[in-house]
């Protein structure tokens, strides 16, 4: 029931009937705000000495993690037996021959939220209803493709289609970022053999061909210097040699860069991305061509999360929140993508100021070698978790951009990928260009159903507990002890008042292994300048976190049938259940909401209505 059984009292009821008959648990205990804690010191990146200067401990062991910069064998020193990862993710005991059982089919296809890139391919009213309904919770925006004209035809259809399936789906705006892209205006193919030379230029009068490829970025030639590795290919690297190339710095003159190409390749296609491997590239986070769709684009559509790519600092973050506040998107939340090993360098400071981290594995599989990425990813993660913020990774199965399976390497990576901790799982050409959107939605969001299903969450909330210490902030401490209870009584849900949604992520952040309904009541405000509607923006963003299903109440409903907000909630949330089959009559529902100044953990059964 949590660590703070002084501050309970318990309420017994004495009616006959079997729903009021359960024990009926409150506890109250007074709130105050609280900023997140910042990761303690043994679990930071240390970017004076270029490496993850940590010791963990998983599973009972300890683990060390050496610098990013040594050979790949020192990786694996050290560690052997204490990397004790099965003991600590899985939840004991599984039989091996449970994987012939059918699965007994679930409401939600996982907790894990999936993010679709709508284009082409998931552009219809149709197809977005069909990935809404086989479990996408997040819709991203890439506006590194298309104008915004286009970006709004999909939006709308969006709109269409989450009102025909009846479900919130918040909308993430990608941003472009510090990308140096090569535009190849002749429209065929560009021949690069191994051993042959070419010039990358800011001269872009100049046709792209197999000797000299033009970008607009006229500082390339100060931010590189001989020995550096660049990459260059139509999509981010995918271990396809023969569609993307790396190019080693030979010499650099005025604005030019001169390289030696190191693997042959074609590139095809209108644009290629260049990616200047473990170096600082002097271009601002947040480009002028972002400044322009986020003023004007993002703000008409009141955009819910920014996708911050190339974030390589907290003031980046930072930055990007006073631009946003600037111009009236004050609620709109950052996502942090994290994509280079600058990133990594600053992950601490970028935690903290972020709302959450996105881990964009394609670029960081440029500036790590394959054997390293695993690791980071796992320590961000766990980064993430212990902060209670978001995180969500990226390319997980890149053969569905052509398959309709993926790879039994990719399910097990996205298995591995939930039993780590992540929050989310960003799908990006899968739905954008590939043909099977729907599939990749639904296919990914059954591996993490099982995933989660033998997810050793007991574990996950000791660790979290253990981090935040005995001096917890009231708010947290009672939101442990309510998905600690709902694991105790076996609920079926837990129902969390909010408005902020802050409640919710609270909840959230010990990974409870039944969903988590999030009421929140709109209501409007004034700022110095105009009216506004606080509530449905929070609403969707809660939507983006794991095991969160927000439900938007009305006051207006509640006192026209003679309700408190509490029982027009609760009778919400029990409808809502049973029309999906979450709920069922007698089923167990936590409370958890805040009356005053305390925060109340309540235990009730189900209507068998």
């Amino acid at each position: 029931m949590g660590p703070h059984g002084s501050h309970r009292r318990q309420v017994a009821s004495v009616a006959s009937n079997r729903r009021e008959a359960l024990p009926f648990l409150t506890f109250f205990l007074p709130l105050h705000d609280s900023r997140t804690p910042p990761p303690p010191s043994h679990l930071r990146f240390d970017s004076a000495a270029r490496r993850i200067g940590v010791e963990e401990t998983l599973g009972g062991g300890s683990l060390p993690f050496p610098s990013l910069n040594q050979p790949s064998r020192s990786f694996s020193e050290g560690r052997g037996a204490k990397m004790q990862g099965a003991n600590m993710l899985l939840d004991e005991p599984v039989r091996l021959t449970s994987v012939l059982t059918p699965v007994k089919p679930k409401v939600f296809p996982s907790l894990t939220k999936i993010v679709g890139t709508l284009g082409p391919q998931s552009h219809s009213v149709e197809v977005i209803e069909e990935c809404l309904t086989a479990g996408m919770a997040v819709a991203r925006f890439d506006f590194s493709w298309m104008d915004a004209t286009y970006h709004q035809e999909t939006l709308n259809n969006l709109r269409k289609a989450a009102q025909n399936v009846k479900k919130l789906c918040p909308v993430m705006l990608d941003t472009l970022g510090p990308e140096i892209q090569v535009h190849n205006s002749t429209g065929g193919p560009i021949e690069l053999k191994a051993g042959d030379h070419v010039t990358i230029t800011s001269d872009i009068s100049k046709a792209p061909s197999s000797e000299i490829l033009p970008i607009k970025f006229g500082d390339l030639a100060k931010d590189v210097k001989k020995g550096d590795t660049l990459f260059i290919g139509q999509y981010l690297f995918t271990g396809s040699e023969t569609t993307s190339s790396w190019l080693e710095v030979l010499e650099t003159s005025g604005e030019d860069v001169e390289c030696l190409v190191t693997n042959t390749a074609t590139l095809a296609g209108p644009m290629f991305t260049l990616h200047v491997s473990k170096a600082h590239v002097s271009l601002p986070t947040l480009s002028d061509y972002d400044k322009e769709v986020i003023s004007t684009w993002g703000l008409r559509n009141s955009v819910d999360i920014i996708s911050l790519s190339h974030t390589r600092s907290a003031e980046d973050v930072r930055e990007v929140r006073s631009f946003l506040q600037s111009h009236d998107l004050q609620d709109t939340q950052i996502y942090a993508k994290v994509e280079n090993t600058e990133g990594l360098d600053h992950f601490d400071e970028i935690l903290q100021e972020a709302d959450g981290i996105i881990i964009s594995r394609g670029d960081l599989g440029i500036d790590l070698p394959p054997e390293d990425v695993f690791l980071s990813q796992k320590i961000a993660i766990k980064k993430c978790n212990l902060a209670g913020k978001p995180v969500i990774i990226t390319r997980v199965v890149d053969s569905m951009i052509d398959n309709l399976r993926p790879t039994r390497a990719e399910a097990t990576d996205v298995a591995n990928a939930v039993l780590d901790g992540t929050d989310g799982i960003l799908l990006g050409a899968e739905t954008h260009r590939g043909p099977y959107p729907v599939d990749a939605v639904s296919t990914v969001g059954r591996i993490c159903a099982e995933a989660e299903s033998v997810y050793n969450q007991l574990v996950h909330f000791k660790k979290v507990m253990k981090h935040v210490g005995d001096a917890m902030p009231h708010e947290e401490s009672v939101a442990s002890s309510a998905v600690r209870t709902a694991m105790k009584v076996k609920a079926a849900a837990i129902l969390v008042f909010t408005f902020s949604g802050r409640a919710a992520r609270l909840v959230a952040k010990y990974k409870p292994p039944m969903p988590v309904l999030a009421v929140v009541f709109p209501r409007e405000g004034s700022d110095p300048t105009k009216w506004r509607s606080y509530g449905t923006t929070q609403a969707r963003q809660c939507f983006a976190v794991r095991g969160v299903y927000p439900l938007m109440g009305s006051t207006e409903e509640a006192e026209t049938g003679g309700l408190t907000k509490e029982e027009y909630g609760i009778k919400l949330a029990q409808n809502y259940g049973r029309s999906v089959g979450m709920l069922k009559p007698f089923d167990r529902l936590i409370i958890f909401q805040k009356i005053g100044d305390s925060s109340v953990v309540k235990i009730i059964e189900c209507d068998s209505s």
